[in-house]
């Protein structure tokens, strides 16, 4: 007679009465009914099992209704096979990405932002470059731990020390910011094997052919706009060269400063030097003062010498002329040109002395009082 196989008989027995079911050497396998002989369960039995926890895990599931038709099981394989082979042959690129598809490791084709589709891998794989986003290089800087958050420090001689064109050692931190172009974005994955590495060794040589082209002075001063420009354009060339796709977006110098063990020293020389430009300063403005006045002092004796020149030179000719008609009236009239002389002469000589009579004859008095009259005159019409 055949035995029973189903679960829940505790007092069945199988052909050769042994409980439960077992076989001919004893109990059979744990956690089933029986299988009959020493054979493993069949299909039957193994998607009873698969039933029985696919129902407990559903919610409510666990009690004691019915087992979950085999079309149900059927549609929830058939999703998940589903979704397996449709995330296999599809991928998504996000805004900021571009995709660059590889087929056996060869490029054939990029993917704008979306949802493409491809052969699952290894035929075909998928990188995502960030073609949109800035990156920032350090350089002659290093990221130090202060215990609140990182911070940046001088990462030594090796990156910030630079040798100008007049042989002077100055230190220089910078930054680079750059990003992939968008339209070389296959240069960038595939030109060059470490693409950090390259912007940084560039930044670095490009910016030691800069400054060793140029005096310490400028350096620390008024050029640091200039040395920016040079080093990014530089740095666009050689990077281009390379076919490296990468776009310099931006070098912005930190810090230029004298290295750290002579700056005392060089603070002073600074210091002389601004002092020197100081007094410079301060001789030109006294001589750019006195140098006008000078010149005008100077234009003005000329001017005054130039007048007593020419006035000299006119009297001269008024009394040469005069004498000569002089002259040219004494020849025609010697006797009463001598007198008129005379009397000229006598009229200017007295009217500048002071003028005395003196009585001489017999029974005089002397001196006879005078009274000028002129000068009284001219006291009245003064008042």
């Amino acid at each position: 007679m055949p035995w029973n196989n189903q679960n829940g008989g505790g007092n069945n027995k199988g052909p050769w009465g042994n409980k439960g079911g077992g076989g001919p050497w004893g109990q059979g396998p744990s956690g089933g009914g029986g299988g009959g002989g020493n054979q493993p369960p069949d299909l039957e039995e193994l998607l009873k099992r698969s039933q029985d926890r696919l129902r407990k895990a559903m919610p409510g599931g666990g009690g004691g209704g019915g087992g979950i038709p085999g079309w149900a099981i059927m549609l929830i394989a058939t999703l998940g096979i589903a979704f397996t082979a449709f995330s296999a042959f599809t991928f998504r690129v996000n805004p900021d990405e571009v995709g660059i598809v590889m087929r056996f490791g060869q490029y054939v084709r990029r993917a704008d932002p979306g949802l493409h589709f491809r052969w699952p891998p290894p035929i075909e794989e998928v990188r995502f470059p960030k073609v949109t986003r800035q990156n920032t290089l350090q350089v002659g800087m290093r990221s130090v731990d202060r215990g609140r958050g990182f911070t940046t420090a001088p990462a030594g001689s090796e990156t910030s020390h630079m040798l100008t064109g007049d042989e002077n050692i100055v230190d220089i931190n910078f930054v680079v910011r750059w990003q992939i172009k968008n339209d070389r974005v296959q240069d960038y994955l595939f030109n060059i094997q470490n693409p950090e590495l390259t912007v940084e060794e560039v930044a670095e040589s490009a910016m030691r052919e800069i400054v060793g082209k140029m005096n310490i002075q400028p350096v620390l001063t008024e050029s640091r706009q200039k040395i920016e420009q040079d080093v990014q354009k530089l740095m666009q060339d050689v990077l281009d060269s390379y076919g490296a796709g990468v776009r310099v977006v931006e070098v912005q110098l930190q810090r230029v400063d004298p290295p750290q063990e002579v700056i005392d020293a060089f603070r002073d020389v600074q210091a002389a030097r601004a002092d020197k430009e100081r007094l410079q300063n301060e001789a030109a403005t006294y001589a750019n003062k006195i140098v006008p006045e000078a010149r005008g002092e100077a234009e003005r004796i000329l001017q005054a010498a130039e007048g007593y020149k020419q006035q000299t030179i006119a009297d001269a000719n008024g009394q040469a002329s005069r004498f000569l008609n002089v002259y040219e009236q004494y020849r025609k009239a010697p006797d009463l040109t001598r007198q008129r002389m005379y009397i000229e002469t006598m009229e200017r000589v007295l009217s500048q002395s002071d003028t005395i009579i003196l009585d001489q004859k017999a029974g005089g008095q002397g001196v006879v009082p005078y009274l000028p009259l002129d000068q009284l005159q001219k006291r009245t019409e003064g008042k």
